[in-house]
């Protein structure tokens, strides 16, 4: 196949079938090297299953694939990287071997694919290769090091590295910039720029619509499965996009913050975590939402691991309602009526190889125990049943393994199993990443109602918008303290910003 040469790429008539589930009907995709093109959909729509169909990750679809008019055969993810199709997924940790290096994981499919079965490796060679790419790309990484020592935001871009490491025709980007700073997203659009220029096609699949209208040239909408219409990035608007993605108007994104505000419920007095969080002092009070907000890398995700016991040698006091808990690990917190929604749901939030129903219940197992130990099978399913009605999940039936789920129904399903325990403080770390606009509003509400409950609410997220939209009061971290408490109906994303970037 002639790299250099313009390609273009069609997907017709694709359906695909899964245990109760029909991801993809009848659908069609067009595209060619050189732009950038979005793929957008609510969760469930089948976005990410037809661009796993083209990267040769499932081989039991129907329908005909073609590069400039002729058929090609992908069946296997080595077929498609014949045809020059790359894939970077969203879930970063599942894609990258943590105990290997940074230069290991970017010239893998080198060592894997090549021809020569000898054992010998030139390390030398391979290291100033892998380097090399990463400086390309202006990404301040040694590719020596190792990647369980590297952030979320530069393991996404190790997976980039890797995927431009092969001659590339068209390279899919599953939610790329969801763990990226400001600073990091502007980078990757630099990149794909110079892709394009190079003839590169880029497909995106991204819920941040501003920065698709930003960087692509083309747009296609997909819903339930089907596909609903391309048209060129200049001839449409975001609104219109987000009517074609529901099939209806978008309501109001944010319910009505109406919730009585009663005394303090929850607090946290100098917490330190012996790395990033440095004496840290904050409170909840109950039915309050506080949110927690800064740039990537300003210690959010690492404070709300810090309270509920995920990281060891924390320093400080955890109070809930004047009482000073004892919180060495998650178990301790969960039995102290603490609950937290992590950033990363398929690595920490949920079981992804077990049923909706066992998720949902998993946390609170001694409430659905009798005679003992043995399981009530009965009362669990009845749960799950109502759990999965109340929250709207998406799901064929309770007995559906979660990784079937789309990434806002598996969001789901991490929260509705802390509504189970009916814990006093919740914390959400970043709850929306990867969630379409119609199952954001769908978690707004269920946050909403928690506080409604009296409960205390911790939002910690780097998106202003949702900050704004959903918290009561918030305080900003910079480099792991608080720089600032501000109250969210007097404030604005740009003052948040200057305390964001250490401003005083």
């Amino acid at each position: 196949m002639d790299f250099r040469e313009k390609t273009v790429l069609e997907m017709k008539n694709i359906s695909i079938e899964f245990p109760g589930v029909k991801a993809l009907d009848d659908v069609c995709f067009t595209t060619e090297t050189g732009k950038s093109h979005a793929l957008i959909g609510a969760n469930g729509a089948g976005k990410s299953t037809l661009m796993k169909v083209l990267s040769g990750a499932y081989n039991h679809y129907t329908g005909d694939i073609y590069f400039n008019g002729q058929k090609a055969n992908i069946r296997s993810p080595k077929e498609s990287k014949q045809y020059g199709v790359q894939i970077v997924y969203q879930e970063v940790d599942t894609a990258l071997i943590h105990y290997l290096t940074v230069a290991e994981n970017i010239m893998l499919n080198d060592m894997v694919e090549s021809e020569d079965k000898r054992t010998f490796i030139n390390w030398g060679s391979m290291y100033k290769k892998a380097q090399e790419i990463l400086d390309g790309m202006k990404v301040k990484i040694s590719s020596r090091k190792l990647v369980s020592e590297l952030t979320l935001a530069e393991k996404q871009m190790v997976l980039i590295a890797r995927a431009i490491s092969k001659e590339c025709k068209f390279l899919i980007l599953d939610e790329p910039t969801a763990p990226l700073s400001n600073a990091e997203t502007e980078e990757l659009f630099r990149i794909v720029k110079e892709l394009e220029d190079k003839n590169v096609g880029v497909i995106f699949i991204s819920h941040r619509l501003p920065e698709l209208f930003q960087v692509c040239h083309e747009i296609t909408v997909m819903r339930n499965g089907q596909y609903v219409i391309k048209k060129d990035i200049k001839e449409t608007n975001q609104n219109e996009v987000v009517e074609y993605m529901l099939g209806r108007k978008m309501d109001e994104q944010f319910p009505p913050r109406d919730s009585k505000i009663g005394d303090k419920l929850f607090e946290v007095k100098n917490l330190s975590d012996g790395n990033l969080v440095s004496e840290v002092n904050f409170h909840v009070n109950a039915g309050e939402i506080v949110g927690i907000t800064g740039l990537v890398g300003a210690g959010k995700t690492e404070l709300c691991k810090a309270i509920f016991g995920v990281t060891q040698n924390v320093t400080g006091e955890r109070i809930l309602k004047d009482k000073i808990l004892n919180v060495k690990d998650p178990y301790d917190a969960v039995r102290q009526a603490i609950a937290l929604v992590p950033e990363e749901r398929r690595k920490e939030g949920i079981l992804v190889s077990e049923s909706v129903a066992i998720n949902i219940t998993v946390s609170n197992l001694k409430r659905f125990c009798k005679a003992g130990s043995f399981l009530d099978f009965m009362g669990e399913k009845n749960q799950a049943k109502k759990m999965i009605e109340s929250l709207g999940i998406k799901t064929p039936s309770h007995e559906t393994k979660v990784q079937n789920l789309s990434g806002g129904n598996q969001q789901k399903v991490a929260i509705g199993k802390w509504l189970v325990t009916d814990s006093e403080v919740y914390i959400f770390d970043e709850p929306t990443k990867g969630v379409d606009v119609g199952a954001k509003k769908d978690i707004f509400q269920l946050i909403n109602n928690l506080a409604e409950a009296g409960k205390a609410v911790i939002y910690a997220s780097c998106e202003l918008s949702e900050i704004l939209g959903v918290t009561d009061r918030v305080y900003v971290m910079y480099d792991g303290k608080i720089s600032k408490e501000l109250e969210t109906s007097k404030t604005s994303e740009e003052e948040i910003l200057y305390y964001s970037t250490g401003g005083k």
